[in-house]
């Protein structure tokens, strides 16, 4: 490839990401979005593009990209390919290129609207995460996904002031109160790809259990709607590095163990994890 080459394509990836970068972009395809997105991600980590806000706006919406591409049917080891193609071209790019700074101009345009989002669903295919960036200083959900176990409802994710763990949340009806909680997921150090046959979980020897480190009553901000007591149970950061390394179309169970041997297991959905988890990384409105 010759330098001239290299540098039109190099033009044609900066015009390309200025405008297939923005969160209304209904032109590309989902690898194409993540492509972009993750080639801006890039060129800001090396040139020190935008503000902090903004950046990790960017990086919510890149998590977000990566997302709906697996979900449309793209391969973990595509995607990875993806980013990889992303990172290379932006190393080529001068940081004073000025196609850079339109580059620049139409992101910071295109997402200073996220930060100043106060809440948002990142939908799944089954189930969905739900942020909310007010009031943090007050009980209640930052980032959740409701689901139950048979008629009692869960709720896991981040709650009030937390900064690390998250928390799962559940009210039994008709049971005695279980004596542990722990997530169960797939271990990627132990199965590298996702785990997607029959919708479930890999066999036991390639799991990772996160089994939580304390209970205690419920705040009622935190229960489902109709309900008066229940019981919050914290896990440590761990379970939350653990889900976004996920496929956001992998299962993860949520398991309350009792006295007398039973288990009761709630079901939740990795979906985009990661990109709400970025989104609250914005801070509070």
């Amino acid at each position: 490839m010759t330098i001239g080459q290299n540098a039109s394509r190099t033009q044609a990836a900066l015009l390309a990401a200025a405008l297939v970068a923005a969160p209304s972009s209904a032109m590309a395809g989902p690898a194409d979005t993540y492509y972009e997105r993750a080639f801006v991600v890039a060129a800001d980590a090396r040139c020190g593009l935008f503000t902090r806000d903004v950046d990790a706006a960017l990086t919510a919406a890149t998590a977000q990209a990566r997302g709906a591409a697996l979900r449309a049917g793209r391969r973990e080891v595509e995607l990875n390919a993806v980013a990889a193609r992303a990172r290379a071209r932006a190393d080529a790019v001068s940081c004073r290129d000025p196609e850079l700074g339109l580059v620049r101009t139409r992101v910071e345009g295109a997402f200073s609207g996220w930060t100043r989002t106060p809440r948002m669903t990142f939908h799944g295919a089954q189930r969905h995460w739900v942020a909310d960036r007010t009031g943090w200083t007050r009980p209640g959900w930052r980032l959740v996904q409701a689901s139950t176990v048979g008629a009692s409802p869960v709720s896991l994710g981040y709650a009030g002031d937390e900064a690390d763990g998250m928390t799962a949340v559940v009210s039994f009806v008709g049971r005695s109160r279980p004596y542990a909680a722990r997530i169960v997921m797939r271990d990627p150090l132990k199965t590298p790809r996702a785990w997607l046959a029959g919708g479930g979980l890999p066999p036991a020897a390639s799991r990772a259990s996160v089994w939580a480190t304390g209970s205690g009553q419920a705040d009622r901000a935190l229960l489902a709607e109709g309900k008066r007591a229940g019981e919050a149970w914290r896990f440590p950061a761990s379970a939350a590095d653990g889900l976004e390394r996920l496929d956001p179309r992998e299962t993860v169970l949520l398991e309350f163990h009792f006295r007398d041997g039973s288990v009761a297991t709630a079901r939740f959905e990795a979906g985009d994890f990661a990109a709400g988890r970025a989104f609250m990384a914005m801070g509070a409105v």
